[in-house]
């Protein structure tokens, strides 16, 4: 079930990579998939959680 995802979008530093996740959107939701098997399942979050994530990267929260 894809709870109404739509706008999918890859990373622009992907390039023409196909090894990459893409995102799309729902209004309470971000759903992640894979690129090469989209087909496979769609993992969806709850939309302050993705935003949180995508800070702690931006910000190499996760680096050691």
């Amino acid at each position: 079930m894809t709870h109404g995802l739509s706008g999918w979008r890859k990373s622009t530093y992907s390039g023409a990579n196909t090894g990459c996740v893409e995102v799309g959107s729902a209004p309470d939701l971000v759903g992640i998939r894979d690129t090469k098997d989209r087909d496979s399942g769609t993992l969806a979050v709850p939309r302050e959680a993705w935003t949180r994530f995508v800070a702690a990267v931006k910000t190499d929260h996760f680096r050691g």
